[in-house]
């Protein structure tokens, strides 16, 4: 029986040592294995068929939630009261993308345009299109300011050329006129007269040529020959920086689309993109980890020093002319119209734009933008960029529709681009990308666990008890009664009066 013992034994102990390396050769393999699945999942290959479709149509549903500024006393302001504010909205859009013009260069980039359309989603929305709003108009307001500086008889010309139009210092109309635009006589007026002086062609509206539009043609790195440069810019419109601003450093063009990122990030490395309708690079800076619907992910913030002025923070000094910090000048990349940008309801920006104005309430749950990525693949899981747009308003001498408007940055309108990961892209996602390395993860923990079992088992085996032994013998004598107990002896019936006694070892 020993010779079983023994056989069970090395079973068990192979068994056990197979285990224990092959789930060892999976703890060096798994994190190789779920870098190259990565890898092939985040480049831009046409082979790679999902994460190519992904980036290609961009499936995940996106929103844009606009929040309308109604001038609540806008006579009042013609006579120089403060502003008085009331949040309209939020009207909601689904927003599709598509990239199309798709190229593939030869240097390991690849260049498209991408397509973005609007449709209006009135289960979401706090109201119609059709809703009238009173806003400043910025056909007076605007282009007085613009030309400010011209001689006292032209702006008389072109005050009288606004009383000709019925142009005033506000207008009311409906919400999808001042957004998407509408017919203006006096617009092309000024465009005969003035041309190429103007930010507006056709249609005027605040998002006029953002519908149905394109945000130029970027080129940018497949990630085919270095992973750690897939999705960075090479050139957008050609150009690897812009002219807009003062410095080389604020004309940069840098990071990504602001649609993915390398992957394999690390909280010190913040997120840089391009976007086009702030006209410069953006920075996102780490916050804390999160989680979205059971993936890790790095939620990212905009730090407090994004639109801060040069004297608070010395790299913006390219942007200047500056205001107080919390408020950037764009004029520069919009035809000089006196246009802002900031975050909603003036959220982290200098006090005094919130007392010149009343009807704002800044919140961080509100009005701060996130954006919450899978550190590991560079993905966005959830996100939600939020933009304020601003215009100066103030009196102009010889153009009597200004009024005696106090000089104040006046919000227009704030939008939130929201999207998140859902659906069957969700799914495919996590069970490509997190739940197999997760369980490969569990796996090899699991095989060491059983192979340190068995091996143990296979070494105790030996020096337990065999149970099962058995002793015969025969006897005609009598059998002393402690004998017989410490024996555990059993009587059998046998011939001739012979006792077999047996014995349990």
């Amino acid at each position: 029986m020993a010779g079983v013992a023994n056989t069970k034994s090395i079973v068990l102990g192979v068994l056990g040592v197979v285990f224990v390396v092959v789930g060892t050769v999976l703890v060096f393999l798994v994190p190789i294995m779920m870098d190259q699945q990565v890898e092939k999942n985040v480049r831009i290959d046409p082979s790679s068929g999902f994460a190519y479709e992904m980036w290609r149509d961009l499936p995940v549903p996106f929103y844009m939630s606009i929040y309308v500024f109604e001038v609540v006393n806008h006579k009042e302001v013609l006579l120089g009261e403060k502003p008085l504010l009331e949040e309209r909205g939020p009207y909601v859009y689904r927003e599709y993308k598509k990239k199309e013009n798709i190229t593939f260069n030869e240097n390991g980039t690849v260049s498209f345009v991408e397509f973005r359309t609007l449709h209006f989603d009135p289960e979401r929305s706090n109201g119609k299109e059709e809703d009238h709003v009173v806003v400043p108009n910025i056909l007076v307001l605007g282009s007085s300011i613009m030309l400010e500086d011209l001689g006292i008889p032209i702006k008389w010309i072109i005050s009288g050329a606004f009383s000709a139009f019925n142009e005033e210092a506000f207008i009311n109309r409906t919400v999808k006129d001042i957004l998407w635009g509408y017919e203006n006589p006096f617009l092309d007026f000024l465009n005969t007269i003035l041309p190429g002086k103007l930010p507006f062609k056709g249609k005027f509206g605040f998002f006029s040529d953002f519908n149905n539009s394109n945000s130029g043609v970027f080129t940018i790195n497949t990630g085919m020959e270095d992973i750690s440069q897939v999705q960075m810019i090479d050139s957008w419109n050609g150009l690897e920086q812009v002219d807009y601003w003062n410095s080389n450093q604020t004309n940069m063009i840098n990071g990504t689309a602001g649609q993915m990122w390398p992957p394999f990030r690390k909280p010190s490395e913040p997120l840089e993109f391009y976007s086009p309708d702030a006209c410069r690079s953006m920075k996102l800076v780490y916050e804390k980890e999160e989680t979205f619907r059971g993936i890790p992910t790095f939620r990212y913030t905009a730090p407090n020093y994004l639109f801060a002025n040069g004297t608070d923070y010395p790299p913006n000094e390219g942007f200047c002319p500056c205001v107080a910090s919390g408020v950037q000048n764009v004029s520069s990349c919009r035809f000089n119209a006196p246009v802002f940008i900031s975050f909603p309801h003036f959220y982290n920006a200098d006090p005094s734009f919130l007392e010149s104005v009343d009807g704002l309430h800044p919140t961080e749950e509100l009005h701060s933008l996130f954006l919450d990525m899978h550190p590991l693949t560079g993905i966005p899981m959830n996100c939600s960029i939020k933009m304020q747009l601003n215009m100066l308003t103030k009196s102009v001498s010889g153009i009597v529709q200004t009024g005696k408007i106090k000089p104040v940055i006046l919000p227009v309108l704030w939008f939130a681009e929201s999207g998140y990961l859902d659906g069957p892209v969700y799914y495919t996602y996590y069970n490509i990308l997190i739940l197999m390395p997760v369980l490969l993860d569990y796996l090899q923990y699991v095989l060491i666990g059983i192979g340190l079992f068995f091996i143990v088992v296979a070494l105790v085996l030996p020096f337990f008890k065999q149970d099962k032994c058995f002793l015969f013998w025969s006897s005609n004598k009598n059998v002393d009664e402690s004998q017989e107990s410490n024996a555990q002896k059993e009587k059998l019936n046998a011939p001739n009066g012979i006792v077999l006694l047996e014995a349990r070892l």
